[in-house]
């Protein structure tokens, strides 16, 4: 098969893949791809330090929160369906399945409502869970202390690290950060991987698209030479295109401790949340959905990490 027409087929599929509106719990529609500038953020007015990861102590008791979502009888979810292996549809059922699907159902399960999934962008989870439009966001969202100023989070459920993933040549001869100097890097807007590569490698040229999704098509296309981003993701995305990517043997850029995301008045519910998550570790269920998830492109044992609560 030629590399035009091998391009063409991967490009198709991610092309379907966001062209698939129907959710298997609620309708909803995938965001549409568009041109989005590769103007900088603001930079943080904090330091994110190890207290930041403090969540509340889980509990199960409830409030005002989860008394809202059991009297409606559906828990909103923010969800990625274009992040293979985390949280994506599959074309045969039409399901979106992952790791973090499989955390978002257990969430909705153990408050005995039904899930209802919405498919967002990065840069949505925070103004939908301002806006109460959501309930939580499970869509590998990175706990750090400028979010905090804006939303709550659960303690952390994973820890992956930001990685670079690159044309195959490139590849082979990747040194490090350095390396991506004047090399054009796609992340998705509104995520720590676009800012993190803007300040580790100042000479990068950082381009933006609204999903991995969207970065793996300027890939295909020669818009970009490398994209970067979680561990977790680029597994997804070199399954994606094994000939023509890969994620060299390297140090991860950043340290990204993935939390759910939770309306900032809503302590009762990140409580609630700690305590399934809690359970899930003690149970198994946690090791089960990476072995079945994750471990299979990753090839490791998970990082460990450990839950940190005690939030005032």
């Amino acid at each position: 098969m030629s590399r035009m027409r091998s391009r063409g087929l991967l490009m198709s599929a991610a092309a379907g893949l966001l062209a698939l509106s129907a959710c298997s719990y609620a309708e909803t529609v995938v965001p549409k791809p568009k041109e989005t500038t590769s103007t900088a953020p603001a930079a943080a007015t904090c330091k994110t330090t190890a207290a930041d990861l403090r969540s509340y102590d889980p509990n199960r008791s409830g409030g005002p929160a989860v008394s809202r979502i059991r009297k409606a009888g559906v828990l909103k979810i923010g969800v990625s369906a274009d992040t293979l292996l985390l949280g994506a549809r599959n074309p045969s059922t039409n399901k979106i399945e992952g790791f973090d699907i499989d955390i978002a159902l257990r969430i909705a399960s153990e408050l005995g409502v039904k899930p209802q999934l919405r498919v967002i962008n990065a840069a949505d989870r925070i103004p939908l869970l301002q806006s109460h439009a959501i309930d939580i966001v499970v869509r590998n969202m990175t706990i750090n202390c400028a979010r905090w100023e804006q939303i709550a989070f659960s303690a952390e459920y994973y820890h992956a690290g930001q990685k670079v993933m690159l044309r195959s040549d490139l590849a082979a001869t990747y040194q490090g950060p350095q390396s991506l100097a004047h090399v054009k890097v796609c992340a998705p807007a509104g995520t720590t991987s676009i800012d993190n590569i803007r300040k580790i490698e100042k000479d990068a040229e950082a381009e933006t698209a609204d999903t991995h999704t969207g970065c793996l098509v300027k890939f295909q296309q020669g818009q970009v030479d490398a994209i970067t981003g979680d561990d977790t993701v680029l597994a997804g995305l070199v399954a994606q295109d094994h000939i023509y990517a890969a994620v060299p043997e390297q140090k991860a850029l950043t340290d990204e401790p993935y939390g759910v995301g939770v309306n900032a008045g809503d302590k009762d519910l990140v409580a609630f949340v700690n305590a399934v998550l809690q359970q899930m570790r003690s149970d198994g269920s946690w090791q089960k959905s990476y072995d079945k998830w994750l471990r299979p492109s990753l090839k490791v044992d998970p990082a460990t990490f450990q839950p940190q609560y005690g939030r005032p």
